[in-house]
């Protein structure tokens, strides 16, 4: 972390803010672009004074997230942990459309809490059907696992740095405090605007292919009128002409007096 740290003061690093605004807008053009190309960003911050800030943020643009715990092979072992979702979601289905009125009080408090607990740790990616493009982590030191887990599987890895940290561990760092919850909300909103704009571009994008098909669609549908109509035209002149041509003229011959012959 040297070459971002302004100076030292008291025993406190200063990070050059400079560094941090240079590589927060590199991040968040990396990011903008991954959005926009419609893959899955997860957010990842288990720090107690980052996780309702992460939590909303990733929310704001429907964006996967992990803020209570890091469960061991959350992306390693991702079927496992997406058949645990599935019984989650199976047991609120029961709660929610009476099927389990049939069941005991105790059998329904018990299905209950297990929902609790899981929709607690898994709540935050029950809608993440494959793994994530990449990785957002607060504290790339305190996620450590994920961490490890993303560079495993090859998933490109965005995280804050602070003095105390490697930023060659992640392939986009951000130099920062991730201990102040003003630092990181202020991180954290800004790389969230940038993945709001890819996706509106991307959803503007589609639009714009839409209006463009429709176009070209009534373009094609006009021209195979006009040829349609041009056909049937020229084949009412074809049958007028044949009706109407006038005969063939009639040879006039004269009838004269043939003279005397002469000896």
């Amino acid at each position: 972390m040297l070459p971002y740290i302004f100076a030292e003061k008291k025993g406190i690093h200063i990070i050059d803010l400079n560094k941090t605004v240079d590589h927060l807008q590199e991040t968040a053009a990396a990011l903008k672009q991954i959005a926009k190309s419609g893959k899955k960003i997860m957010f990842v911050a288990t720090k107690k004074q980052a996780k309702e800030i992460v939590s909303e943020c990733a929310k704001k643009v429907n964006m996967p997230y992990a803020t209570e715990r890091w469960l061991g092979g959350m992306l390693t072992n991702f079927n496992t942990v997406r058949k645990s979702v599935k019984k989650m979601q199976s047991i609120e289905k029961m709660l929610n459309d009476g099927s389990a009125d049939s069941l005991t009080k105790k059998e329904r408090l018990t299905l209950a809490r297990d929902k609790d607990k899981m929709e607690k740790v898994l709540g935050g990616i029950a809608q993440l059907g494959r793994l994530p493009a990449a990785l957002f982590l607060v504290d790339i030191g305190h996620e450590h696992i994920a961490l490890a887990e993303a560079k495993r599987l090859g998933i490109q890895t965005f995280g804050m740095v602070d003095t105390n940290c490697d930023p060659n561990k992640v392939d986009f760092s951000i130099p920062a405090n991730d201990d102040a919850t003003k630092s990181i909300a202020i991180i954290t909103n800004y790389i969230t605007a940038a993945i709001a704009e890819g996706l509106a571009e991307r959803q503007a994008s589609k639009d714009d292919e839409e209006t463009t098909e429709e176009g070209s669609n009534e373009l094609e549908a006009k021209a195979k009128r006009m040829e349609a109509e041009a056909n049937a035209e020229g084949g009412r002149a074809k049958r007028g002409a044949g009706s109407s041509a006038p005969g063939a003229p009639k040879r006039r011959t004269t009838t004269g007096t043939r003279g005397p012959v002469r000896k």
